[in-house]
């Protein structure tokens, strides 16, 4: 089973990071959080266009390099945790994208995260 997760992981990444710098680059800025582009010299674009590319990289990494597999997998779960800020931002603030247009949609996806987290780091051991 692990391998089939670990291929889906990868799959979505690069999905994912494709979409953050195409088709769904405008639903993605309504999960950075405020604070980030008021603190930092960033626009939210450039965050988007970022996390894409990290995206895209953890999805190929994940199937391209297999020696590495362990050291991804933490590493895309530390990324998963470190994103997490953004999905409870545009809960709070009640941004809609991605067709979560109310807070209960935008709540129920608060708990996806933890299994993205348990996803990377299992598939990879």
């Amino acid at each position: 089973m692990r391998t089939p997760v670990r291929w889906a992981l990868a799959l979505a990444m690069m999905f994912a990071g494709v979409a953050h710098l195409t088709f769904a680059r405008r639903d993605f800025q309504a999960q950075v959080p405020d604070a980030l582009v008021e603190k930092l010299p960033l626009d939210r674009d450039a965050v988007v266009v970022a996390s894409g590319v990290v995206e895209a990289a953890f999805g190929l990494a994940l199937v391209a390099l297999p020696k590495e597999r362990r050291r991804i997998g933490a590493a895309l779960a530390a990324f998963f945790v470190a994103i997490f800020p953004g999905n409870i931002d545009q809960w709070r603030k009640g941004r809609s994208a991605f067709g979560l247009d109310t807070d209960q949609k935008r709540f129920g996806r608060l708990f996806f995260q933890p299994l993205l987290v348990a996803a990377a780091w299992w598939s990879t051991r």
